[in-house]
């Protein structure tokens, strides 16, 4: 069986991924919107949204040519290519992004008018909307490697060895491309939602006791674009980018593992094929999603992702029985090998999540404590929340390492790059998941709007709260791939170096790993400042608008929507370009000034802390967001009462760590891994190795 074949199949599966956005795009388009009210408020949301991404993009240009420069003048030869997948990995991200805020953004009224008719008619167009972001980034991924592939292996020559020194590495340059663009979105998106959450909250709930998503909060249509440009293209890049990076990675290592050429191209070839039966098993499993009146739609999304994944396994077991056949590779039976990693990934995956929902989810025990604590006041629920989000670092962990020991002991390093594609496999279905919470949550807050009666109020309010859970749990399953992404990128790194052990004594390696345990709380404290500083901006423009017009309040005067909307967005773009810079940067400068051994220290330290921090910031700030929706439930006096306001000022306090830091936490580590990787064949020639 020859590259022609995973090739083939990976243009295949790239072409099914798409066809289904695209179908499921022109269902939802087709779904008629009859509410004047409603158009009108979902048509600023979708504006401000694109309105947002298009400046984003405009200001990323300069950025992303300026790199593909520095590409072309710093590699010499075949290796210019770089600068040409480089190019076509930003280009891909930022479409995947685009198809799905598109898309997500003309999901949200459509939700909100199919919950006239009941929660399964909801439930389908919100989840439709996700999938379009699922496949978008699963399809454009896969194509974009098939591109690359299929145009530089002929170029180069096509042998073994020109495909592991030359056309993967040119590969990694998409990759980085994609790793830029995430970043960038994940920052900038971030920074622009919490900016509107918090002036939403703290003047409109504490300060003038008007609900979340009140027409009257001049803040109310910022915070909806925030979740879609956060959450939806946000996430959206997260994903693309390590979804990425896994299939590079592995596919580097699987040429490194000693063997004959043709079980070491075999190797290669298996995470692609591998992505490619994860992307069937989702297509199968979209369709389990449907619900009854009565029943939980977190019912209905398990039923779909745990489809999948089993779906996943059983048809990665005869891929590889077929694929390697009897072939033995580290001591065992290659496909038995390979298989176990991949199932290891998927059900580590799966656990993690489920994790996470323990500790941030509503009724959990975590959570219902820093409820009981804000009784006492904000400091009090503070202390709580801070506790929960570190004891939570602790089990993730544990279940990281755990598959990377099991991983290893079935096939080496190679194992742990299957076991990461392997978590990543079902990406599609995942990612749907994921993205349908942003577009329950905006379909809530239209229906608050355009004052839909309750009973739609209540279908929608059901859909929001399972995707708070979703989203939860889609921020745990992102922090566990992107540990095993960068491991990944890291080992192949020193592959693409030549470098076998490392000794952690020698003083450039401590160094470089005491500065990379330190950048995620520099990076972290510049996301957080930048939240602040956009926050502050936001709160006097709203508290403006109440003083200088006061018959807002009273239903007379129409809020400036569009005000915030500007603040936000000129915010975001201003102050995501300073933690962006230092992380493309920082590998560059430690690897040609502080030598490759400071490096290697550097990415293991920032892997370490930086895994650890994120899972602390997004568990406690999820787990204050859902303490805070509790108590407006009912608990402790509801809304107005004085452990509300306490438990206001904690979800105000964990939006940022939940939404802005904790989540670019994840593509910083897999950025500086990435950028190492791409480097790596000019520091083998500048230090002479």
């Amino acid at each position: 069986m020859d590259s022609s074949f995973v090739l083939y199949t990976a243009l295949g599966g790239s072409l099914l991924a798409l066809g289904f956005a695209f179908v499921k795009t022109r269902w939802i388009y087709r779904r008629k919107v009859d509410d004047s009210a409603l158009v009108k408020i979902a048509g600023y949301v979708q504006e401000g949204a694109m309105a947002f991404l298009s400046r984003e993009y405009r200001t990323l240009l300069p950025f992303v040519a300026l790199v593909a420069v520095f590409l072309v003048l710093a590699n010499k030869g075949f290796m210019k290519f770089q600068a040409v997948a480089f190019l076509l990995g930003a280009f891909c991200s930022a479409l995947a992004g685009f198809i799905g805020m598109r898309v997500a953004t003309a999901s949200n009224s459509r939700t909100t008018f199919a919950a006239k008719t009941g929660i399964n008619s909801a439930l389908k167009v919100a989840f439709s909307g996700g999938t379009v972001m699922g496949m978008s980034v699963v399809g454009l991924s896969l194509l974009g490697i098939f591109a690359v592939l299929a145009v530089f292996i002929p170029l180069s020559g096509g042998g073994v060895e020109q495909l592991r020194s030359l056309v993967l590495p040119v590969l990694s340059g998409f990759s980085l491309g994609a790793s830029t663009i995430a970043l960038f979105s994940r920052v900038g998106g971030g920074i622009f939602t919490k900016a509107a959450d918090v002036g939403a909250d703290l003047v409109g709930k504490v300060e003038a006791g008007i609900p979340e998503d009140d027409p009257r909060n001049p803040a109310t249509i910022a915070d909806n674009v925030g979740d879609n440009v956060g959450d939806v293209a946000g996430m959206g890049a997260d994903l693309f980018e390590s979804y990425v990076g896994s299939i590079v990675g592995a596919m580097i290592l699987g040429l490194s593992v000693r063997g004959s050429d043709a079980l070491r191209l075999k190797l290669a070839g298996i995470p692609l094929l591998l992505a490619v039966t994860g992307l069937a098993a989702s297509v199968i499993g979209v369709f389990f999603v449907r619900t009854k009146p009565g029943k939980s739609p977190q019912r209905a999304l398990n039923t779909g992702t745990f489809g999948a994944a089993i779906l996943s396994a059983v048809f990665s077991f005869f891929l590889f029985r077929y694929y390697l056949g009897n072939e033995t590779f580290n001591g065992s039976v290659g496909y038995m090998a390979v298989f176990g990693s991949t199932v290891i990934g998927l059900v580590t995956g799966v656990i993690i999540g489920l994790v996470t929902e323990y500790y941030t989810g509503t009724d959990k025990r975590p959570v219902l404590h820093i409820v009981k604590s804000s009784e006492s006041g904000t400091a009090t629920n503070l202390i709580t929340g801070i506790g929960v989000g570190m004891m939570s670092t602790f089990p993730v962990v544990l279940l990281i390492g755990g598959a990377m020991l099991l991983s290893n002991f079935l096939a080496g390093l190679y194992g742990i790059a299957v076991a990461a594609v392997g978590m990543l496999v079902t990406l599609g279905i995942q990612l749907a998941v994921d993205a349908y919470g942003p577009i329950a949550d905006n379909a809530g807050g239209l229906a608050e709007m355009a004052e839909f009666p309750h009973d739609v109020r209540q279908v929608t309010d059901t859909l929001d709260a399972v995707g708070n859970t979703t989203a939860a749990i889609g921020k745990g399953f992102a922090i566990g791939s992107a540990a095993l992404t960068a491991i990944i990128l890291f080992s192949s790194f020193k592959e693409q170096l030549g470098i076998e052990t490392i000794d952690i004594t020698r003083v450039p390696v401590l160094v470089g790993l005491l500065i990379g345990a330190v950048v995620p709380f520099l990076f972290s404290s510049l996301a957080m400042d930048a939240v602040g500083k956009a926050a502050f901006k936001m709160i006097e423009e709203v508290r403006r608008q109440f003083r200088e017009h006061p018959g807002i309040l009273q239903d007379r005067d129409e809020p400036d929507y569009k005000k915030c909307v500007d603040i936000s967005t000129s915010s975001a773009l201003k102050l995501m370009l300073l933690p962006g810079v230092i992380a493309v940067l920082l590998p560059i400068l430690v690897g040609f000034l502080a030598g490759i051994e400071m490096l290697i220290g550097l990415l293991t330290g920032v892997t370490a802390s930086g895994v650890i921090l994120a899972i602390f910031m997004s568990n406690a700030g999820g787990a204050w967001d859902n303490a805070k929706k509790m108590i407006e439930g009912g608990l402790l006096g509801g809304k107005g009462s004085d452990a509300h306001k306490a438990s206001v000022v904690g979800d105000t306090v964990g939006d940022p760590f939940k939404d802005t830091a904790g989540p670019s936490l994840n593509i910083l580590i897999k950025l500086m891994s990435v950028v190492s990787l791409v480097i790596a064949p000019m520091l083998k020639s500048f230090h002479g190795f």
